[in-house]
């Protein structure tokens, strides 16, 4: 029996960096939270950086619902899904309408995972599915249309498939972190033997200077794709460099922009760096889009 002078348990203090209305579940569950409440080094990192990345999100996503009323939001290489949970929690689970987040993750048993959490705490309007960022593009299980495209950390060419997939979308707003961009990097090495007459090509002569520059240019041709398909487009950083060294977050939003000039400009750095077997990769044109989608068939 409880002593009558028992005081009853009370709640542990929760971390200041938790914000009102969280779930407490749902931080456990995402292990950043520790059974007893608590925030380790690790988890806090983890967790500013995507509180960082939703600073970005949510006036997109207000943008979107007072044009439409709702919003459809579609996180490519979702892995544990920290994004789209927390942002779910955050902005969607009170919403009254049509609201959807999706999760694209290749990995069935995260797939799984997320797919029970969301059921246990009532995210009804969260959908997890098992394919790769490219066949996520055809997949009859999303909408024709998608309003906003996340890709946190997609490796490599995964971030352009997420582009491809937002392009054909029609999605009004990319949030983009690039990561592990080595396919351009892989042309500028095969085509060092070149006859390049520029004295650009010391650049990336040596062999750390390829990685570096290939990565800078993956992200400078990415950019140049989405201005030539009509999106005003910033860089910024995501977190500080002491955070991650796969920094750099590219925001879209699409404004029916001139599309001439940066069309002709990604044409010209692909041309003058040897590139132009990236074409196909870096794709200018709905012309182009289409004949992209003829040769993958």
């Amino acid at each position: 029996m409880k002593r009558a002078d028992q005081k009853p348990a009370t709640a542990p203090e929760l971390p200041p960096e938790v914000r009102p209305g969280q779930s407490i579940e749902l931080l456990k569950e995402l292990h950043i939270l520790t059974r007893d409440a608590k925030l380790n080094q690790d988890s806090r990192r983890k967790l500013k950086q995507v509180y960082h990345l939703i600073n970005f999100i949510e006036p997109l996503v207000k943008d979107v619902r007072s044009e439409k009323g709702s919003v459809s939001l579609v996180d490519h290489g979702a892995g544990k899904s920290y994004l789209g949970f927390i942002l779910y929690d955050l902005f969607f689970k009170g919403l009254e309408d049509a609201s959807h987040i999706y999760g694209i993750e290749t990995r069935d048993e995260l797939v799984a995972k997320s797919t029970g959490l969301a059921a246990r705490l009532g995210f009804a309007n969260m959908s997890f599915l098992p394919l790769s960022v490219a066949e996520s593009t055809t997949s009859s299980k999303l909408p024709e249309t998608i309003d906003i495209v996340t890709a946190l950390h997609a490796c490599n060419t995964a971030t352009d498939d997420a582009i491809d997939f937002a392009l054909k979308k029609k999605a009004k707003h990319m949030v983009l972190v690039p990561c592990c961009q080595a396919e351009v990097a892989s042309v500028l090495r095969k085509n060092k033997g070149r006859d390049l007459k520029s004295p650009l090509t010391e650049i990336w002569r040596r062999p750390i200077h390829t990685r570096e520059f290939g990565s800078q240019v993956t992200n400078v041709l990415r950019c140049l794709q989405l201005e030539a398909h009509g999106y005003e487009v910033t860089v910024t950083e995501l977190v500080g460099w002491e955070h991650s060294m796969k920094n750099e977050l590219i925001v879209a939003t699409y404004k029916n922009l001139p599309r001439r000039r940066p069309g002709e400009r990604l044409q010209e750095v692909l041309s003058t760096l040897g590139l132009e077997e990236m074409g196909q990769r870096f794709y200018a044109s709905q012309a182009e889009a289409e004949a992209k989608a003829e040769m993958n068939d």
